[in-house]
């Protein structure tokens, strides 16, 4: 029986009976969980109930709802009610529409276009939902929430803002007058249990024989620049790249919204601090990089970088921190270097290109640049070895490399891996550091 057909029937109610008839998501199920909310602030201690055991919360916040809706007389079915107490719920102490894809371990990306419109990425496709927020308030507060739980701001002064969440998932926001059509947001998701090498290998990321060169690089304490793309993986490979790093060693790691999950025991993180509300109080990436040469640092990692600290990672580069990981956003590892030279020139200090680019071949030895294909999959492309400079030109050779070789009529890539057969210098610099390889890796397939 319907709620209507319920309410028609039961004819000894009383005529001041306030009648809610719900369809899932209408306006009237809106302003009636509005409501109820509201009625919850005032009359329950939302404070105590959050200490409550997981299983207890949902119980007590139903009891609680049960109780406004019988002093206000209203008739709701049961389903209607499970719903928006599991909705309030999300709203109170969690982040509202999103709590269901957060809760989806199938979902790497939450995208939210504008209130009434959120994309997520599974398995490298986008898709619509349903999900959805009651308007750009609603979904502006839950922004607030957000950034607010790490001790950031977002208004109209400061418009837009890197965060995270409280499982590591990276998240960016932009509001108006930056965002025309109302709040949007972007929540980068990473996997409760951190990705292995061995995964990488399994969803075809690279091969065994790359997996191997890489974990003798980063053992062997070889400076590693990965580049790529947006959403190419880059920080997912770093991550994994520095689960070799050896467990004795002391690892600073400094980012702009801590994303990094290294494993080993000796790990200080260091996360920049945005402007105060007068301006004032920012510490960025180079004045925490500058800061790590005085912690006794065997390993300094970057989560990306971006600007001004280049000059400062590659001078820690070439006195002494060998074995530093970072990455750059770039189309390609060539590019990559000339985003280096392009970034330093952000210093304002003015450098000779030639020296300049002496430096970068001197503190960097190797660049990983990965992509992501047309059918969202994600690839190593190359793995290039940096010999050093002839002329002004900084020279390279790539080792392993991904050719593409066509597409299926499903839209995946066809393509493979393959060596070009160069025994790299680097070779021998491994075997004498402990971290041997065998000649086998780089021969030419035939």
């Amino acid at each position: 029986m319907s709620l209507r057909q319920f309410i028609s029937s039961n004819t000894s109610e009383p005529s001041n009976l306030k009648i809610i008839s719900l369809n899932h998501d209408s306006p009237e199920q809106s302003k009636l969980k509005q409501m109820l909310h509201s009625r919850l602030l005032e009359e329950s201690d939302l404070n105590v109930m959050e200490k409550l055991p997981e299983s207890l919360i949902h119980e007590q916040l139903m009891l609680a709802i049960e109780k406004i809706v019988k002093k206000d007389q209203l008739v709701i079915s049961q389903v209607d009610l499970i719903n928006i107490a599991g909705e309030i719920k999300n709203e109170i102490f969690g982040l509202g529409p999103l709590e269901p894809l957060l809760l989806d371990k199938t979902i790497s990306d939450i995208l939210v276009n504008t209130y009434s419109t959120i994309f997520v990425e599974r398995g490298g496709r986008l898709e619509l939902v349903a999900n959805h927020f009651d308007d750009n308030g609603h979904l502006l507060k839950i922004i607030e929430k957000i950034v607010a739980k790490i001790g950031r701001r977002i208004d109209e002064s400061s418009p837009m803002v890197d965060a995270r969440l409280s499982d590591g998932s990276r998240v960016n926001a932009i509001i108006p007058p930056l965002a025309i059509d109302g709040p949007a947001l972007s929540i980068r998701r990473f996997s409760d249990v951190p990705y292995t090498m061995e995964n990488l290998i399994e969803f075809g990321t690279l091969t065994h024989e790359m997996a191997l060169i890489l974990a003798a690089l980063v053992k062997a304490k070889t400076n590693i620049l990965v580049s790529g793309g947006t959403g190419s993986g880059k920080t997912t490979l770093l991550n994994i790249m520095s689960g070799f790093i050896p467990n004795n060693e002391r690892i600073i790691t400094i980012e702009d919204a801590a994303e990094l999950r290294l494993q080993q025991s000796h790990v200080v993180r260091l996360e920049t601090r945005p402007p105060n509300l007068e301006g004032k109080g920012e510490i960025n990436q180079r004045a925490l990089v500058k800061n790590s040469l005085r912690m006794r640092p065997d390993r300094i990692v970057v989560g990306e970088i971006r600007g001004a600290e280049v000059l400062d990672m590659l001078q820690a580069m070439n006195t002494g921190h060998d074995g530093s990981l970072t990455t750059v956003h770039a189309n390609s590892s060539r590019d990559a270097l000339t985003r280096l030279e392009n970034m330093v020139g952000l210093t304002g200090i003015p450098v000779v290109q030639k020296s300049l680019r002496q430096q970068i071949s001197s503190a960097i030895s190797v660049v990983v640049h990965t992509a992501r294909l047309s059918d969202g999959r994600r690839k190593i492309i190359s793995i290039d070895e940096i010999l050093g400079l002839e002329g002004d030109v900084v020279t390279m050779q790539e080792i392993y490399g991904y050719k593409q070789t066509g597409v299926e009529l499903d839209g995946t890539v066809i393509g493979k891996f393959t060596s070009n057969g160069i025994r790299p210098r680097f070779a021998d610099k491994l075997a004498a550091r402990g971290a041997p390889l065998p000649d086998s890796l780089f021969i030419k397939a035939g």
